[in-house]
Order: structure tokens, then C-alpha cells, then sequence
């Protein structure tokens, strides 16, 4: 078994689904009281949250470096970042180590693709639904097309993620505000939505959907299985 690299907190109650999700997937393909061989460097939120809504994104890259780093002299085999944002600095991680970066949104288009849908909708961060480096990647790796809310129904997923979702709050109001953003990118042609922080697993379920929902954060855990459980 190869040894995962995580690098967590963005927010910690992510990461321990991530934690669950991979140990729960190892114990079901191995059997026994088999779990996942995984190494986890967990940040400070709090600064990281600053930085994003500063717009520092150098100084975001160095820690995702800097805990990289820690990871590949750890033992990792390779790292999976546990988080849809930060992989805004993506190629700032592959450069500093010498291991591989299972990136979070290939996996997800390969179930997008393989369920055979190609127009779809995009929920996460205001960074993730309005910056180009998740959507871009989606679109020209993938072929998918993304659609995003408009830009108010964006600031309401993005503050219910902040305010909430990243301290473990879930409340029926929430969850109530993210079914009509939904159902807004369904009547817009959404054939599935990708949910694409994530936290946002926690409040929304395929029950709050008329369209399939694609959660990144099983979909990556489950594809750190197959990349730790891979022959050589």
C-alpha cells in the first residue's frame, strides 16, 4: 500500500470526512481491520482564510509548499490536497516535491464523463466559481461546460461556506438556500452540479437535487484509494 500525503484543515471538518471516507474505502476493498497507510499535515484555517480574502496567493502557495514538503520527507508517496480551492496553487505544490498531486477536479470529470454528462453546474468558493483555474481546467482537460450561479446566488454560497460549513454548522435554512441555487442551474441546463467545496457535503445530499451531484470530496478520497492501492 502506498503511503497518502494529505494536507488538511481548509477546513478541518473536511479533512476528517477525507480521513473517514479513504479509511472506510481501504477496510471495504481489504477486509479485516485494514486501514489506510496516510500521513496528514494539518494547517491553521485562520491564516489560510485571511490570505484568500486578501489575495495573497504567494504567500498561500508557500505554506501549500511548505506543507508538501513536509509530507514527501514524511514518506508520502503522493499527496492529495483536501481542498477545492487551494488547488488555485496546484502547480506550486507539483513543482516543490518531488511526488505526484492527485488533482481534485480530474477524478471528478472522469465520473462527470463516464455518467455522460457534459454541461454542468459548478458550486464552491467565490475563488472556485469565478476564477479560471478549476473551471478552466474542467473545460480544457475535460471538454466539460461549466456554469456557475449568478452573482448573487454566488455570495450565498460562498458566506454559507465561510460562516458556516467551515464550523460545522448546518442549518435547514442553508440548506434550503443552496436547493434553490441549484434548481436555478438546472433551469439554466445544468445536466448535474458539481459540489465543489468540500465542506458542502455536509449540508446538501442527492435528496436537495433534481440532477445528479458529483461531491469532490468522496470522489477525491476515493480516487486517493485507487492511487494508494495501485500495482506497481
Amino acid at each position: 500500500m502506498r503511503t497518502i500525503g494529505l494536507i488538511g484543515g481548509m477546513s478541518w471538518e473536511s479533512s476528517a470526512e477525507y480521513y473517514r471516507i479513504i479509511n472506510q474505502e481501504v477496510n471495504r476493498r481489504l477486509g479485516g481491520v485494514r486501514s489506510a497507510q496516510c500521513l496528514m499535515y494539518s494547517v491553521d484555517f485562520e491564516d489560510i482564510k485571511r490570505l484568500q480574502h486578501e489575495g495573497d496567493w504567494d504567500s498561500l502557495a508557500e505554506a501549500m509548499r511548505k506543507a508538501a514538503l513536509r509530507l514527501e520527507r514524511g514518506g508520502a508517496d503522493f499527496i492529495v490536497l483536501c481542498t477545492n480551492t487551494m488547488h488555485r496553487v496546484a502547480d506550486a505544490i507539483s513543482s516543490a516535491v518531488n511526488l505526484p498531486l492527485l488533482h481534485i477536479a480530474d477524478p471528478t470529470a472522469d465520473r462527470i464523463r463516464a455518467a455522460g454528462f457534459h454541461r454542468i453546474g459548478l458550486l464552491g468558493t467565490a475563488f472556485t466559481m469565478e476564477q479560471d483555474f478549476y473551471k478552466g481546467r474542467l473545460l480544457e482537460r475535460h471538454g466539460l461546460d461549466v456554469i456557475v450561479p449568478d452573482e448573487a446566488d454566488r455570495r450565498i454560497v460562498h458566506e454559507i461556506i465561510y460562516k458556516e460549513l467551515v464550523l460545522g454548522i448546518v442549518s435547514p435554512e442553508s440548506r434550503q438556500a443552496y436547493r434553490e441555487i441549484i434548481a436555478r442551474l438546472v433551469e439554466r441546463g445544468a445536466q448535474a452540479v458539481i459540489l465543489g467545496c468540500t465542506e458542502i457535503m455536509l449540508l446538501v445530499s442527492p435528496e436537495d437535487s433534481a440532477v445528479p451531484l458529483f461531491d469532490t470530496t468522496t470522489i477525491h478520497a476515493v480516487a486517493a484509494v485507487d492511487e494508494a492501492l495501485k500495482s506497481d
